[in-house]
């Protein structure tokens, strides 16, 4: 599995809801994409999006439609995208 990690900087006027379900729909329609988490500080000004991948080519391939989705959403919920990065998830578990 792979993710990609997006930092963002959050402002007076961010609204981690606007078009949520919207934007996260569009992510989910990528081939290969298992999964997203939105995290937004609660005693900082930064939010992560968190995307899972289920293999390095559907992360590669997901890429120029990622940069498109963050652009939008980020002016939707007036964001500042301040770094994306993408990992190979070498261990993960959940609790039921």
């Amino acid at each position: 599995m792979y993710a990609r990690i997006s930092t963002f900087r959050t402002g007076p006027d961010t609204d981690p809801h606007a078009n949520e379900n919207a934007t996260m729909l569009r992510v989910l329609a990528n081939p290969g994409c298992r999964g997203m988490y939105f995290l937004k500080g609660t005693e900082t000004d930064t939010a992560l999006a968190i995307t899972l991948w289920d293999s390095e080519d559907s992360l590669a391939g997901s890429r120029e439609p990622a940069e498109s989705i963050r652009a939008d959403s980020s002016a939707e919920q007036h964001l500042t995208i301040v770094d994306v990065e993408e990992f190979e998830v070498t261990a993960s578990t959940f609790i039921g």
